[in-house]
């Protein structure tokens, strides 16, 4: 068994034999848990009157170390975890990204959709889901978002946004997913009936757009941490005339028709916000929120009590031996005892 240990220090990271139990005996007060973190999903972008799509946006990132189950990007799931008793942990449950402003045209990088918010737990990092593409600018190949959120091309988002319509963005439009966290968006279609790409999910790729169709967000992944199972993480869909579906897991779905707005991401499943659209001539349109990320953790009831930080959202249940709690909004620490 791999076995990874929280200290009040920070983190001693490598792999041991030794299990949890042995860990006990030897005086060391700490226990082993299971978590499961997943990010805040990506907005969307808007639409541009004439250009018309906007991309999905990626799924939150996602990671677990319940055994048996999958991390995001296809990913094993992470080492057992050894948390320590009467140290401050940090807990972040990151919001959804900014949906992309009401689109004009141009190269504005507020246009496309904003990457969502990390989700944390003590060392654990999930990255938050790429915003869906606009167009790149003809001019400078600007890529999206601005700032820090230009990372949804360098893998340093939980999963890409999906690529919109342009000469530049159908071949370079697609956002990169980190790897163990979430997969690639996908690409814009420019010919006939234009389409946006789908977003990432943690679970699959997004669908490229087609003629008239815009690519289906991909699919999350579904955990049993709860005791029940639940899929969570889907990119959202890119639009068109018909547009592409949410990923399973919250993603919201690409709008179809000639000119309205995406749909949102499910809240606390970090699911990625669907594509808007424009008509050819008329007004922009805005993009959609991506869906709040979420963090539970799941321990033997015997073996801890938790208390929880003022700043922090949560609840509590059991299921069998052991307890679960689920943090739904919010930053600050927890302590077991």
């Amino acid at each position: 068994m791999s076995i990874t240990k929280l200290s009040s220090s920070g983190f001693t990271g490598g792999k041991t034999k030794a299990i949890s139990t042995e860990i006990g005996a030897v005086g060391i007060d700490a226990f082993s848990i299971e978590y499961l973190v997943i990010a805040g999903g990506g907005g969307s972008a808007g639409g541009i009157p004439g250009i018309q799509t906007g991309g999905g946006g990626g799924a939150g990132g996602y990671r677990t170390n319940k055994t048996g189950q999958t991390s995001g990007g296809g990913a094993s799931a992470e080492p057992t975890l050894i948390a320590p008793k009467s140290s401050n942990i940090t807990v972040t449950v990151g919001a959804g990204g900014a949906a992309g402003a009401t689109a004009t045209g141009g190269s504005v990088d507020a246009n496309n959709g904003q990457t969502g918010n990390n989700s944390v737990f003590s060392f654990i990092t999930s990255l938050g889901g790429g915003g869906g593409f606009e167009h790149y600018s003809s001019y400078n190949f600007s890529r999206n978002p601005a700032g820090a959120s230009i990372s949804n091309v360098a893998g340093l988002v939980g999963s890409g946004g999906g690529g919109a319509w342009s000469g530049s963005s159908v071949g370079n439009g697609v956002g990169v997913g980190r790897t163990g966290q979430g997969f690639n968006g996908g690409l814009g279609y420019s010919s006939g009936t234009i389409a946006s790409g789908g977003g990432g999910g943690a679970g699959a790729v997004g669908g490229n757009g087609s003629n008239s169709n815009g690519g289906a967000g991909g699919n999350g992944v579904s955990s049993d941490i709860t005791g029940s199972a639940t899929t969570r993480a889907g990119g959202g869909g890119g639009s068109s005339s018909t547009g592409g579906s949410g990923g399973s897991g919250g993603g919201g779905a690409g709008y179809s028709g000639s000119s309205g707005t995406g749909t949102a991401g499910t809240a606390n499943t970090g699911g990625g916000a669907g594509g808007s659209r424009a008509g050819s001539s008329g007004a922009g349109v805005g993009g959609a929120t991506g869906g709040s990320g979420i963090v539970i953790l799941r321990y033997a009831t015997a073996d801890a009590t938790i208390s929880v930080g003022a700043g922090l959202t949560s609840s509590s249940t059991t299921d069998g031996s052991d307890t679960v709690v689920t943090f739904t909004a919010g930053t600050g620490t927890i302590t077991f005892s």
